[in-house]
């Protein structure tokens, strides 16, 4: 009897609009056993991923009319794709905005092709994870606040939603799940990008800024997300879990 249990291939979505580097990128991943799709705009692979969503797209950040940071945003908002920027910019502040957005990995061109198939496979790991126990479906319940894991939904006490992004979802559970404990930056961003970035502990900072903005009465006191000198960061409430109704 055949085997039947083989994994199915990757799909990639390739997204450059210089032809000299998407082409041979997208011939030499395909080499690697990719299953790879192109598009020269953000527009194209926005009407790429109707048709399908890849399980990984490889997103140049710099592209006329729609940049790739504003897709990459859309991307981990809405349909939670895992995505690698690919930019000639080396500086650290803009590696920063990409982590902030919250893409999972940030290719500096010219880069290794062997290095970027390793990344792109150390994301999907990442990505394919099981899924977590019945048990961690459960509610998160703060002072009157709700965290809904399956949903990713947000609700206030006055029972409005309060919309988040992928990368603010990540960094909120990561203090639900260890409330009044001080949480350093490198801990942080190994729990919200799940790779070493620790370079990068701006990105934290920024985002933990958006966050208050969004549960903090005043973002400028905290009351939740209490800053601890020298030490990181500190989720100052008790937290219960509860089963969905």
């Amino acid at each position: 009897m055949a085997d039947t249990s083989e994994t199915p291939p990757v799909n990639l979505l390739v997204v450059d609009d210089e032809a000299t580097l998407r082409e041979p990128l997208a011939a030499y991943l395909t080499r690697q056993g990719f299953v790879v799709r192109e598009a020269a705009s953000a527009a194209a692979a926005r009407s790429a991923m109707l048709e399908q969503v890849p399980d990984l797209v490889l997103l140049d950040v710099m592209m006329p009319g729609e940049d790739g940071l504003s897709l990459c945003r859309h991307l981990v908002e809405s349909k939670s794709v895992p995505t690698i920027l690919l930019t000639a910019k080396g500086e650290p502040t803009d590696r920063i905005v990409g982590l902030e957005i919250g893409a999972d990995d940030y290719v500096v061109k010219p880069f290794e092709p062997r290095e970027l198939v390793a990344r792109i496979r150390s994301v999907l790991r990442r990505s394919q994870r099981p899924p977590a126990p019945v048990e961690d479906d459960a509610l998160y319940l703060f002072e009157g606040w709700s965290l809904d894991p399956l949903k990713r939904r947000l609700t206030a006490p006055d029972g409005a939603t309060v919309p988040i992004s992928t990368a603010e979802y990540r960094l909120l559970t990561a203090f639900l799940d260890r409330p009044r404990q001080v949480i350093d930056r490198d801990r942080l961003l190994d729990l919200v990008q799940g790779r070493e970035a620790h370079l990068f502990d701006r990105a934290v900072d920024n985002q933990i800024s958006r966050l208050r903005r969004k549960i903090e009465e005043d973002s400028r006191n905290p009351h939740f997300i209490q800053t601890v000198r020298g030490g990181g960061y500190r989720f100052a409430a008790d937290v219960r879990r509860s089963a969905q109704p």
